[in-house]
């Protein structure tokens, strides 16, 4: 191809034998193999004294369970669940042996790299059903719009079975997505960002997350009432004009406006990155010695702002609400510095949008056997489930 690999895309094709992939992604593979692993032997160690020969082990009464232990059962329960890896491939029979996709994204960032993931490993089982799955998976290192707009023209011209866009921006990316539709091409839209039939865009199907405002608003009134329903807080946003940011940080407006003793007094843009998020969050606790709290809409302000909290000395008065599975803010989580994360379950969007594709691709229509939305979950993750978020996501137990 002409455009030179970035750090974290990847090609794959059948002639390729060695996958590009940031060292993120693969180390993610490393400690999700090992977390498997563990978990594996303490059922078995847990299996064999449940039910070995000796019965005075199995007849031993457990002790009593707290209601702090139970809670605290039900947040590791929740976490572990937050993101599934046990995925196989529906009973679809495709009807061909080779699908060529090309997928694009708003920017390189790892949260794309855990999408990669499911990408990878639905097209490994159709490998093993002997269906070959090329794809290329590329985004610029600065998002924008007219960038990606460049960039779906550009697959168009290629010959792809189906062209898949996380939309940077619905006004501008919309109109091309319709272009390109009348001239043949097939479009889906993918991970978190939709450019929905409501807007005017006339994509066949979307997965990913479909309740982005919820998850701004239910972050939101978690942190409306650790503050009981009253204070002054800041929004970090993410990329102006990102559907899925632009979503959550209007939820939180409108959860803020139902109480009349809180208030937002700080917006800001970050541009999904952690050193613009952490420049703002610092800023914003210069300026207001009062502020009481952040609502972080994506991935990356969640750490910059931690990062600011910690080094202003407020983390015990300062609430942070966000987004994702960033390894440094689920250790922040754990610590008590954030107080609740939306995981969204990126993994399983990799894993669908690989599926829809290539229903896509037979010519098959939203319906019977696949729907125009197919939604991924969220999970809100608080200080109790931190610790078994981190081991299942990066094997990281302690």
């Amino acid at each position: 191809m002409d455009k030179k690999m970035t750090a974290n895309t990847c090609i794959r094709r059948k002639d390729t034998k060695e996958r590009n992939f940031h060292p993120h992604v693969l180390e993610q593979r490393k400690h999700r193999r090992k977390t498997f692993l563990y978990l594996m032997l303490s059922v078995l160690t847990i299996g064999s004294l449940e039910i070995g020969g000796c019965g005075k082990a199995a007849e031993k009464e457990s002790p009593p369970v707290s209601a702090d232990e139970q809670d605290k059962n039900m947040d590791d329960k929740n976490a572990v669940k937050a993101v599934d890896f046990d995925h196989e491939l529906d009973d679809y029979q495709p009807l061909k042996k080779e699908y060529n996709f090309y997928l694009t994204y708003k920017v390189i960032h790892p949260w794309w790299d855990a999408v990669a993931m499911g990408i990878e490993d639905a097209a490994k089982q159709y490998e093993e059903e002997g269906i070959i799955i090329n794809y290329e998976y590329l985004a610029p290192k600065e998002a924008s719009a007219q960038d990606q707009v460049q960039r779906l023209n550009d697959a168009a011209m290629r010959g792809f079975d189906v062209i898949g866009v996380d939309v940077a921006d619905i006004g501008v990316v919309t109109p091309v997505i319709n272009s390109l539709l009348q001239e043949g091409q097939k479009v889906m839209t993918f991970s978190s960002s939709d450019a929905a039939k409501e807007d005017g865009c006339n994509r066949i199907a979307y997965v990913g997350n479909t309740h982005n405002y919820k998850d701004g608003a239910s972050l939101t009134e978690e942190l409306c009432e650790k503050l009981g329903y009253q204070g002054k807080v800041a929004i970090l946003i993410g990329t102006k004009g990102a559907p899925c940011h632009e979503d959550r940080a209007q939820g939180a407006r409108d959860v803020i406006a139902q109480y009349p003793e809180m208030e937002i007094v700080e917006t800001a843009y970050d541009d999904d990155k952690v050193e613009e998020s952490y420049r703002y969050a610092k800023t914003f606790l210069a300026d207001h010695e009062d502020l009481d709290g952040f609502i972080c809409c994506n991935m990356s302000n969640p750490v910059g702002t931690a990062r600011a909290v910690i080094e202003a000395g407020r983390e015990d008065e300062v609430v942070i609400v966000g987004m994702d599975h960033d390894q440094e803010a689920l250790r922040y989580l754990k610590n008590g510095v954030i107080y609740a994360l939306g995981v969204q379950d990126c993994y399983s969007i990799g894993f669908d949008t690989v599926q829809v594709a290539v229903k896509i691709a037979d010519g098959c229509m939203p319906g019977e056997l696949y729907p125009e939305k197919t939604e991924e979950m969220t999970t809100i993750v608080y200080q109790d489930g931190a610790a078994a978020m981190l081991q299942t996501l990066y094997g990281v137990i302690d």
